[in-house]
């Protein structure tokens, strides 16, 4: 638009300055105006330059415009693709840093340096020191256990764990590495939770939390016997738990808070502990049920009932295992005291044996084993991360053999000691233990263990 303004003026002003002789003669004269051929052609000739250098200019800017379109345009391309790389890299950090804060790793220690004394007696022989039936004389550094703990948050509803055991096993001279827990938990509300896979069992872990020093010790039911049931039979090497800390199967729980709370877990399991991921014929159930009518007053039942992963096919004959447990406690930021009892049947002689002679596996010449059983705890913390705390268990075990005789196992266990918070996540305590067993009166033994010294518990 403004070319075509410049060219109107131009030719204006050529038209002007070849009429201005005319405009200036007198009006009273008035003259024919006439324009020769050669003058019209001149001026013809002048506009067409004019046009031409008009459209020359014109052309120019429009190549210059889109020069520049195509210049922001190659700006904005590079651009893009700068900032391309920069996006990806951003995309991949988030889910990075999404993976990270959703996912948590931890760990828990077992350790302690200590001195044992065992020593055993058979009828009326002397005494003698001597390694065997779960000790080993002398002093040295031990880690129990060593929990990796590895938890992931998917949803509000869905997260997973992963926990790894690691102990020491005195009958392979090595260590062992195991997977204890491994479970996709949805919760669903307070008072219902699903884990399916290797989890926390509803007795042992819950009496683990209200007896608080699980470092120190095992609880009553998942402490073994030093000793043997039978003599010179494979199972001189102890009795054994009466139950699993963790098994593998479909475990439901809940739980309120405060005053007036309860709360409760059943768990359908394989029988065979987390060590043991085998299939029978049937699952094995336990359960749970807490009640605290003031938060700091813990009450709570549990059982169970099963075949213990014995019920294969084409196996022996099979009887139900049993166990009854209870539980009284009190805790709160001073004192802890507590009971726990519990009861078996055919915990061990699961297999029926026909006939007189020796059966194969666990319990061997046996025909049926109860167990009764309580453990007695309590704790005072006196002054800041300071503490005293004490314990005695005992545990009355009774089989009959092949030929209906009863025998009798008495196992009597106790320690106390000082405990130290070094950090909230760092404990020490120097503790002194004493575990005395006596055997059947018919070929009697006795097993007696003192240890004293330090034990710990780290956790991260």
């Amino acid at each position: 638009m403004r070319s075509k303004l410049l060219t109107v003026a131009i030719a204006a002003g050529l038209g002007l300055t070849s009429f201005s002789a005319l405009a200036a003669t007198p009006k009273s004269q008035p003259a024919r105006v006439t324009v020769d051929a050669a003058t019209l052609q001149q001026l013809q000739a002048q506009l067409a330059a004019l046009q031409a250098k008009v459209s020359e200019l014109e052309a120019k800017q429009e190549a210059q415009a889109d020069a520049q379109v195509e210049t922001a345009k190659t700006i904005n391309d590079v651009q893009v693709a700068a900032a391309k790389p920069t996006d990806d890299l951003t995309k991949r950090l988030d889910k990075l840093a999404k993976v990270v804060d959703n996912t948590h790793v931890g760990g828990t220690m077992f350790f302690d340096v200590s001195n044992i004394d065992h020593n055993e007696k058979v009828g009326n022989a002397r005494g003698r020191q001597v390694d065997g039936h779960g000790a080993v004389n002398g002093t040295g550094f031990d880690v129990k256990r060593f929990y990796l703990i590895v938890d992931h948050t998917f949803d509000d509803v869905w997260s997973a764990n992963l926990t790894t055991d690691f102990n020491y096993q005195s009958t392979l001279s090595q260590t062992s590495l195991f997977v204890k827990k491994a479970y996709v938990q949805g919760k669903f509300d307070p008072l219902f939770t699903v884990r399916f896979g290797s989890a926390d069992m509803p007795w042992i872990p819950f009496v683990e939390k209200v007896y608080g020093y699980r470092y120190v010790e095992n609880t009553i039911t998942d402490r073994s016997f030093e000793g043997g049931r039978s003599g010179s039979t494979a199972t001189a090497g102890g009795v054994g738990a009466f139950g699993n800390s963790a098994d593998w199967g479909v475990h439901a729980l809940g739980a309120t808070t405060g005053d007036n709370s309860i709360n409760y877990q059943v768990s359908v399991v394989n029988g065979r502990g987390f060590r043991n991921l085998s299939r029978s014929k049937s699952v094995d159930t336990e359960a749970r049920f807490g009640y605290s009518p003031i938060e700091q007053l813990i009450l709570a039942v549990g059982g169970y009932t099963g075949k213990r992963g014995n019920d294969v096919e084409n196996g022996a004959p099979t009887r139900t295992a049993t166990r009854g447990d209870g539980l009284v406690a009190w805790r709160d930021k001073t004192w802890g005291v507590g009971l726990e009892y519990f009861h078996t049947e055919n915990w061990d002689d699961i297999l029926k044996y026909p006939g007189s002679g020796n059966g194969v596996g666990t319990a061997q010449g046996t025909k049926k084993d109860k167990a009764d059983g309580y453990s007695l705890f309590a704790d005072w913390k006196f002054y800041d991360q300071f503490a005293v705390f004490a314990r005695y268990d005992k545990v009355d075990y009774k089989y009959t053999t092949l030929t209906n005789v009863e025998r009798k196992l008495k196992d009597k266990y106790y320690n106390a000691g000082v405990s130290y918070d070094v950090l909230k996540n760092l404990k020490l305590a120097l503790v002194y233990k004493h575990n005395k067993l006596d055997g059947p009166f018919a070929t009697p033994y006795h097993y007696k263990t003192d240890e004293v010294g330090f034990w710990g518990m780290l956790s991260f």
